[in-house]
């Protein structure tokens, strides 16, 4: 539903993903439209899960386009929920984008439906019933509105908006987004998406983008480095569990996150670095993920490249198992280690982790690997945070397994990758705004930003609107007016 030019300023408004890590929503309202940046699930703690089921700050049939940066459900899984509530515009994206989204859409609608039917099978919910937020119907509904793009190409959303998809390194399909806007004075606004790394496996590095009048960065590590190693600790926990018999439950995110350890794993056993040790990948959704991954070269690095030119699977290790059935993983449960189970999800917030983790965390021998960030009110975060016992399906599992953490293996850009990517605008921003960090991260970079490059720059509030219109030689002024505006709320 297209808006009347009416003459009014554009707008920014930060509807999640700022504050925290999760359910990343932007809208650009323009005088002839409204555009979505990023339709993400509320994830983590109680109080952020319980706004997905909250009435939105927008009408969803006014919206008139929807720009996904990429498919993690914090940026995209709130999508079926959107098209459920009216909307009925395009969902703008890359190829491999496209291709995730309905794998991830499809497989968090199903755990949705399992988790609300054991709900009510064992009365643990306070509701009666227990709904899903979605059904697969809802996915299905919502697919139909995808349109893919390449990269490196200028396409129109709507009218006087287009928008450019660069590659952003963090998963397959990821990118960044510039949003050219044709206003009283043309705006072009850059959103960062979620920024991968520089010389990792599989994906090509980060692409530059040359100028923005505003621009939006996501600060997940913004406080911190990464730290190397990564390899070192594999190593480490696997030799160790293959001497103890002892099982390694890795909670990995099917998308990237595992694709990047059964990389890793391959490499180490080509180097004679790892004795020989059973590998399940416990996840109908990685598995569906990794063949993509092989289809779509044009996210492929050299190595990958060449390795799928020489006909070699470059995502696969020795005794490299796939768990297709629910049987098959309720029978791991059964099987002694030594072995290593990878399964979804990757803050163990659901998925058949959580069977393997509340069979196996009271055993000492157990191993839990958590593979990068873990979010404020997960089960992630509180076994990292060294809890002596987690609940899983409305009962309390003792914790007496060991938890190690393998920070080398984040898809995030961290506080120094994040400033080499801001190092490629030929020009500062007039304003820059981080969104998707917690509080802590988001202030740290921005102190760097400021006191390296000069930039003005200012942390998301959750809620606020800002104006799209600043002065590019103004950059200071601009900064001000636009805190005032956020102070105000």
């Amino acid at each position: 539903m297209a808006c009347v030019d009416d003459g009014t300023p554009p707008t920014l408004s930060f509807l999640g993903g700022a504050g925290t890590v999760t359910g990343s929503k932007h809208l650009v309202t323009t005088a002839r439209g409204r555009i979505l940046l990023d339709c993400g699930l509320f994830q983590g703690l109680k109080s952020l899960r319980l706004r997905n089921w909250d009435r939105p700050p927008f009408d969803p049939a006014g919206l008139t386009s929807v720009v996904l940066s990429h498919a993690h459900l914090d940026h995209s899984g709130w999508l079926p929920v959107l098209v459920r509530k009216g909307f009925r515009g395009a969902i703008h994206c890359t190829s491999g984008t496209a291709d995730l989204v309905g794998v991830v859409l499809r497989d968090a609608a199903k755990i949705q439906e399992e988790d609300a039917a054991r709900a009510n099978r064992h009365g643990y919910s306070k509701h009666r019933p227990a709904l899903p937020l979605y059904t697969v119907e809802d996915v299905e509904r919502t697919l139909d509105r995808l349109r893919p793009h390449p990269y490196g190409r200028a396409v129109d959303v709507e009218a006087g908006a287009r928008v450019t998809f660069r590659r952003a390194a963090h998963i397959l399909g990821s990118a960044t987004v510039q949003l050219d806007l044709d206003e009283q004075r043309p705006v072009r606004l850059v959103f960062s998406g979620d920024l991968g790394r520089w010389h990792r496996p599989i994906l090509r590095d980060p692409e530059f983008v040359p100028e923005a009048d505003v621009l939006l960065v996501e600060s997940t590590y913004g406080d911190r480095t990464h730290a190397n190693g990564s390899e070192e600790t594999l190593v480490r926990v696997i030799r160790d569990a293959y001497d103890h018999g002892g099982a390694v439950i890795v909670p990995a995110f099917a998308i990237g996150r595992t694709q990047e350890l059964i990389w890793t794993l391959r490499k180490l056993e080509d180097d004679g670095r790892l004795p020989q040790v059973p590998v399940y990948i416990d996840s109908p959704m990685a598995r569906s993920v990794t063949e993509l991954y092989c289809e779509h070269p044009e996210d492929h690095d050299l190595d990958m490249a060449t390795l799928m030119d020489e006909r070699r699977c470059p995502l696969c290790c020795r005794e490299y198992h796939v768990v297709r059935t629910t049987q098959e993983s309720k029978a791991l449960n059964r099987r002694p280690g030594p072995m290593v189970i990878i399964a979804g999800s990757g803050m163990a917030t659901g998925g058949r982790v959580l069977h393997h983790l509340r069979h196996r965390l009271p055993d000492p021998r157990t191993t839990v690997l958590l593979p990068g960030f873990q979010a404020a009110g997960t089960r992630g975060r509180s076994l990292q945070e060294g809890a002596r016992e987690v609940k899983i399906h409305g009962g309390w599992v003792p914790v007496r397994a060991r938890i190690e953490t393998l920070d080398g293996l984040s898809a995030h850009a961290d506080q120094d990758e994040i400033l080499r990517w801001l190092g490629g605008f030929t020009r500062p921003p007039a304003v820059t705004w981080l969104v998707h960090g917690e509080p802590a991260a988001s202030a740290a970079l921005a102190l760097r930003i400021e006191s390296e490059l000069g930039w003005t720059v200012g942390v998301a509030e959750d809620g606020a609107s800002v104006s799209l219109l600043v002065e590019p030689d103004a950059p200071a002024r601009a900064g001000r007016e636009a805190d005032a505006r956020l102070q105000r709320g």
